[in-house]
């Protein structure tokens, strides 16, 4: 199974744990075994966090692999993939570290395995510099599913930084292929809804003060639509530590759906929490695109995957995204184009086309 070891270049382009998370995953699903170099090299804590580490580990551990140099700090990882396999897969940060980013590196892996999967993760759900669980759930979920797969997603605790605490438990079967994926028409909003929420000892008047915040934010520049934010407390018993944020979601008439959130930090205002993920919102709904700029760089790897051509209009291209189409190009040589979007309504806008040309992986085992 063994073939020539893949070598990748984890300082180039956005540097961090996605580069891992990428080539890792294709590195499970294609075989290919992989040495990843300078880790995270530009980053302030250079090389392996927990999160990263804990994300390495689990992909290790559902195909049976080898994984050297897999230690906190470490700068250079080899691995050694073998076949992927269902069951129970638990990994835990043991800090804040993302369950999402988690989900991240080992959602494409079991969709090809032999059986179906149930995922536990450990960690941080609403923490920095990841998507929020809610994200996942809300806005990532119902897209990601129309590559032709489902997954149930259960948050049975939630956990915020520094602590983290959180748990969610992932569940989906095999898939024998991806489809490919059409999110080029955004239509137009039609309802705009979220969710603000305090968890331990924040007092209840922060989350309405984040959602009334937002609710004004919003209504400046969209007047015509109704828009719902709940505050809500999160009971004792589902929520690990203290914590505060909100996530605001709008659905359009094509079934688009973007978002802007946002978390609370010590010392900083609720209003100012609100109007951050408002304004958020308001941005990724002005570029024109039918995805949110947190959707693009997370739908790559499966567009590289899919049995046939995938388009996604966008706003600006991250950095995110044009480094998944990087690896997702170097490691499983699928073929993207990314071109200006030409439609006339687009003219004054920043919007692209991501077209992919998709590998058409097959399941194995089914």
């Amino acid at each position: 199974m063994a073939g020539q070891r893949v070598e990748v270049d984890g300082g180039i382009m956005e540097g961090g744990g996605q580069i891992l998370r990428v080539s890792t995953a294709l590195s499970c699903l294609l075989g290919l075994p992989l040495r990843v170099q300078k880790i995270r090299a530009g980053r302030s804590t250079p090389g392996l966090r927990p999160q990263h580490l804990s994300g390495l580990e689990m992909v290790r551990d559902l195909c049976d692999g080898q994984l050297e140099g897999a230690e906190i700090g470490s700068t250079e990882i080899i691995f050694t993939p073998e076949k992927i396999k269902g069951g129970i897969h638990t990994a835990d940060t043991k800090t804040a570290g993302s369950v999402c980013l988690l989900m991240q590196v080992s959602m494409p892996c079991v969709l090809f395995a032999a059986s179906p999967s149930e995922l536990r993760l450990k960690g941080g759900t609403n923490a920095e510099m990841a998507p929020q669980i809610d994200y996942t759930e809300m806005v990532f979920k119902p897209i990601v599913e129309k590559f032709g797969f489902k997954f149930n997603c259960d948050i049975k605790m939630r956990g915020y930084y520094p602590k983290g605490g959180g748990e969610v438990i992932v569940r989906m079967s095999p898939v024998k292929q991806l489809n490919p994926i059409n999110l080029t028409d955004r239509g137009s909003v039609t309802k705009i809804h979220g969710r603000a929420f305090v968890a331990g000892v924040l007092p209840f008047k922060v989350a309405k003060d984040m959602a009334a915040a937002a609710v004004r934010c919003i209504r400046k520049e969209i007047r015509d639509l109704y828009v719902n934010i709940q505050p809500v407390q999160e009971p004792k018993d589902q929520a690990f530590g203290n914590g505060n944020g909100i996530i605001i979601i709008a659905e359009t008439s094509t079934g688009c759906l973007f978002a802007g959130s946002s978390l609370g930090k010590r010392g900083v205002n609720a209003d100012k929490v609100g109007i951050e993920a408002a304004e958020m919102l308001l941005a990724n709904l002005r570029h024109g695109g039918a995805v949110d700029e947190y959707l693009q760089d997370q739908l790559i790897i499966f567009m590289a995957l899919a049995s046939g051509v995938s388009r996604i209009k966008t706003g600006p291209v991250t950095l995110h995204t044009q480094t998944a189409i990087h690896f997702a190009e170097q490691l499983a040589k699928a073929k993207f184009t990314v071109k200006k979007s030409e439609d006339e309504e687009d003219a004054s806008k920043d919007a692209y086309i991501i077209e992919c040309q998709g590998i058409g992986m097959t399941n194995p085992n089914l």
